[in-house]
């Protein structure tokens, strides 16, 4: 029973919560309360003295993140009487039974937890996890107290990952959307020379081999569209979701296991207005990400490009320029000096930084070179699917514009 107050919605997190599968997945989208919806499940048993549960997260800063594990728990547990012990990342209840939050970072830390045994293992968003550390601790999954031992996971797409995989029979294979009559049903499934076999129930599995452990599973599909709590006080998160790029939108905000980065799901064409003329009043800045190889007969290298933008009061961005090279490190340093001068001293001037001692020195180089200017380096530190999905946002909104140019084929 759930302490009085603490209650799912009605619709899929309900669903989750009453569905008695061995293994529940719920999600498939980002803000259908899939995190609370877990760490309610997580109070089933409190009152059973020797109850323990475990939550998964990858690394330990997605556990304290604002509005994750630990956050959102202060907020429920105290409900239920639950004392934290945050320095141990636990809840203790008057009962004795603990839920406690715990980080798998690296694939060798699943051997942490051998000798275990954990009634209730989640997994907070699970595409996160590898399918070794899942399946060993699926084998840590067990009670001898009475209490079933179960698992709880949440998701946001990946078509990529193992999830995907396991979860392709509630998912249309041509849309990547979940199938509406499949989500919640349960299915019976085993695990032999790492290969798993459905069935559609338990018998159905047993008929092949009577010494097989069946396992149940189901996947409920949710999206921000059932979480009526989370659309009526804080209207603005559906249009932050609306506002993320196609590419982010689908998988988000649609719930859309298929969809990859291709060519045209972040930039088209059609998303940038060409002008004439720049308004005045602009602050500009040129960034370089550089290449360091002639072009020859024999090869064909990546550009050093400096792209050269401005913004307005309004928030509008400007591509004013792009200088494109592919020649030796050489000239590629004259070539940015050059471009410098030719842009004059107002102009910002951000370098790529490569990552190890030598992207270290090459910069300081340049940032010698270009004595005098407003220089400064940025070392990427995300992938590129990653920064350009902010900068897609934006195109796809109409803010960020081009001016005419010999460039603007290229």
């Amino acid at each position: 029973m759930k302490p009085e107050g603490l209650r799912p919605q009605s619709g899929p997190q309900e669903e989750f919560l009453k569905n008695n599968a061995n293994i529940v997945v719920y999600g498939g989208a980002a803000g259908g309360g899939k995190t609370f919806a877990l760490l309610l499940e997580c109070l089933r048993w409190i009152k059973k003295s020797n109850f323990s549960a475990v939550i998964f997260r990858r690394t330990s800063t997605q556990v304290r993140n604002s509005g994750g594990l630990w956050d959102t728990s202060t907020t429920i547990y105290p409900i239920a009487k639950g004392f934290p012990r945050e320095s141990r990342l636990e809840w203790i209840f008057p009962s004795g039974s603990k839920i406690s939050f715990a980080n798998m970072e690296y694939d060798k830390d699943r051997f942490n937890w051998q000798g275990s045994q954990i009634p209730l293992i989640g997994f907070d968003e699970l595409t996160h996890f590898t399918w070794s550390q899942f399946m060993y601790m699926f084998s840590r999954n067990r009670s001898v107290s009475g209490i079933p031992s179960y698992i709880r996971a949440t998701t946001n797409p990946d078509p990529d990952s193992w999830v995907r995989k396991m979860i392709e029979w509630w998912i249309n294979d041509e849309t990547g959307y979940a199938i509406p009559e499949r989500s919640g049903k349960i299915r019976w499934f085993v695990v032999e020379n790492d290969k798993i076999i459905w069935g559609n129930t338990r018998e159905e599995l047993l008929e092949g081999d009577s010494t097989r452990l069946p396992k149940s599973f189901s996947f409920i599909a949710s999206t921000v569209f059932d979480n009526k709590i989370l659309l009526e006080k804080d209207p603005g998160y559906l249009a932050s979701l609306k506002a993320l790029s196609r590419f982010e939108r689908e998988q988000l905000l649609m719930g859309n296991w298929n969809v990859r980065p291709s060519a045209g799901m972040f930039f088209q064409r059609s998303y940038f207005e060409v002008i004439n003329v720049l308004p005045k009043n602009l602050q500009f800045v040129r960034y370089w990400d550089r290449a360091a190889t002639k072009k020859t007969e024999n090869n064909d290298p990546d550009y050093t490009v400096g792209l050269k933008m401005a913004k307005d009061i309004n928030g509008i961005f400007y591509v004013c320029d792009i200088v494109r090279l592919q020649e030796s490190p050489l000239q590629v340093q004259n070539a940015i000096k050059n471009t410098a001068s030719q842009d004059s001293h107002s102009t910002r001037i951000g370098l790529e930084q490569d990552p190890g001692q030598a992207g270290t020195s090459e910069v300081d180089l340049l940032i010698r070179m270009l004595s005098g200017y407003n220089v400064k380096p940025y070392k990427t530190t995300k992938d590129k699917v990653t920064r350009a999905s902010p900068v897609s946002a934006q195109a796809e909104a109409g803010n960020i514009r081009v001016l005419r140019g010999h460039w603007n084929e290229d």
